[in-house]
């Protein structure tokens, strides 16, 4: 029994844990796709150390919502390590949370965090942010 209740303390310990470290390293914005807000957020799971100049992986879980829906995903963006900030573009499908068109985003990797930097909405080429 005390065995049990040790182990269950220890997960319990371990999960509060990851949660917390999650939560410090994400970031939340929200952009108006016409008239509709759609909110992006970005949480850093890793990151590979590599040489500066060098390619950094960073794993990175972002999750687009709007009142019509949402999704999640999970990629690897690959940033420059050593820059105090390092810019990748990344496309979204806006079809998923009910919305036409495409987001053309440029995320930025700062101080351990992914933001929006710019944000470029087609067909129609709208600035965003």
């Amino acid at each position: 029994m005390y065995s049990r209740t040790a182990l269950t303390l220890l997960l319990a310990l371990s999960v509060g844990s990851a949660a917390s470290a999650q939560t410090g390293r994400c970031t939340r914005e929200t952009l108006p796709i016409k008239g509709t807000p759609l909110t992006a957020s970005y949480c850093v799971a890793s990151e590979a150390s590599a040489p500066a100049g060098h390619d950094l992986p960073v794993q990175v879980v972002a999750t687009y919502a709007t009142p019509h829906g949402s999704f999640t995903q999970q990629s690897t963006l690959q940033f420059i390590a050593g820059e105090s900030a390092s810019r990748v573009i990344e496309d979204v499908a806006l079809t998923r949370v009910g919305l036409d068109g495409t987001l053309h985003l440029t995320l930025v990797y700062r101080g351990g965090l992914v933001h929006v930097e710019s944000a470029l909405l087609t067909p129609g080429a709208i600035t965003v942010k």
